[in-house]
């Protein structure tokens, strides 16, 4: 274990108290592949599954393992249509299980989330049974107003030209605070507790992951 990782996993178990002490459940793995097998292993089968967009679960090889399992699977993009999408956002809000990353995380466990549509953070606070949200050590931030810098100055950019957005952002790789029916920061939403013990399980990765 270098000294990188170790400390990794000590910063994480101090969160994951914290998170405790919210109402959230934390965990804790060391990389991708073990973090995979925790989430297939808190996955039933059977059940319906589905998650906001996440480098972080495609990159963690999340999302193809889901795909491949024996789950009912919402899948958003599946939708062709802006009625085909709405009728589906209403089973997904319902689901089993949502998956999501967080865009930061603060030392005392809150979790912070900018959102362009709305529908990402809108299961995060209620709807699906329960919601699983898989971190890099890479989004721990030391408090809210830094967790906000972060998503503007180092999230968004990368995340405007993976979705092919017409954002400032996209091109300059700046925030430049737009407010237009392209932007991705229409929704700041901090979570600071759950009232529903135990619903929200957090799993920090002691590598990388998404932006």
């Amino acid at each position: 274990m270098t000294p990188k990782s170790k400390s990794y996993e000590n910063t994480a178990n101090t969160v994951i108290k914290r998170l405790n002490q919210r109402g959230m459940e934390g965990f804790y793995c060391p990389d991708k592949e073990s973090t995979k097998a925790l989430v297939m292993e808190m996955l039933a089968e059977g059940s319906v599954v589905t998650w906001g967009g996440s480098e972080s679960l495609v990159e963690a090889g999340i999302i193809d393992a889901i795909m491949a399992g024996n789950y009912q699977v919402l899948d958003r993009k599946s939708a062709k249509t802006p009625e085909e999408d709405r009728a589906l956002f209403g089973q997904i809000v319902c689901a089993d299980y949502f998956l999501m990353s967080t865009n930061a995380f603060t030392v005392n466990g809150e979790l912070i989330n900018i959102d362009g549509n709305g529908n990402r953070v809108a299961c995060l606070i209620n709807g699906p049974k329960h919601v699983i949200i898989v971190a890099g050590m890479n989004k721990l931030v030391s408090d809210v107003e830094e967790g906000i810098k972060r998503i503007h100055t180092i999230a968004s950019p990368p995340n405007a030209v993976r979705i092919d957005t017409a954002t400032p952002c996209a091109k300059s790789g700046v925030c430049s605070g737009c407010i237009g029916n392209g932007s991705m920061c229409c929704h700041t939403v901090v979570t600071r507790s759950s009232r529903h013990k135990g619903r929200i399980k957090v799993i920090l990765v002691g590598e990388e992951l998404g932006f």
